[in-house]
């Protein structure tokens, strides 16, 4: 992820981004993030005015999501309702109010979290974008692998600088505004 932004001097574009993180240790990811990213990282409050050229995280309980076009917001989830599933609940609300501007990326992850969501993005007519899978330490597939193999076609399977110009050339055709 580091590395994606790093290839981004900016983007038009929001770029919005959820890490499974454990929910009751302190985060330093925006720190992390800002690092490698020469876009504002910002932590996203409630009912969030997104603007283009800017990182959105939520904080390890919150759920990040978009509920318009241009707004995001956060669900306090303190009895895990929804562990291992906030990529799917962001990349569903991307699918719903983005459609066809929507790109949803598949970076790295156990299970299938993403999977569901980057199908959804599919459908409404945006852009899924996976990296190439890489050996798991556990033997069993990951989110790369179940994200290629679950429904709809992906769009860029790829490394990290396959994906970060794709995502460029496709906001500077105009056919998407990020996600």
């Amino acid at each position: 992820m580091c590395i994606l932004l790093h290839e981004w001097p900016s983007l038009d574009a929001v770029v919005m981004i959820v890490l499974h993180r454990p929910w009751t240790a302190i985060s330093h990811l925006r720190e992390v993030l800002q690092k490698y990213s020469r876009m504002p990282v910002i932590i996203a409050d409630e009912d969030e005015q997104l603007r283009s050229g800017h990182v959105y995280i939520g904080e390890p309980a919150n759920h990040l999501t978009l509920i318009s076009r241009t707004v995001g917001t956060v669900s306090f989830d303190p009895d895990r309702m929804h562990g291992n599933r906030t990529v799917d609940l962001l990349f569903n609300s991307l699918a719903e109010f983005g459609g066809m501007r929507i790109i949803g990326i598949v970076l790295a992850g156990s299970l299938d979290d993403g999977s569901h969501g980057l199908a959804a993005i599919n459908k409404a007519g945006g852009k899924a974008m996976v990296i190439t899978p890489g050996k798991s330490l556990s033997g069993m597939p990951g989110m790369p692998e179940n994200a290629i193999s679950y429904d709809g076609p992906v769009d860029v399977i790829g490394d990290i600088q396959m994906i970060a110009r794709a995502v460029e050339n496709t906001i500077s055709d105009g056919s998407s505004s990020g996600g």
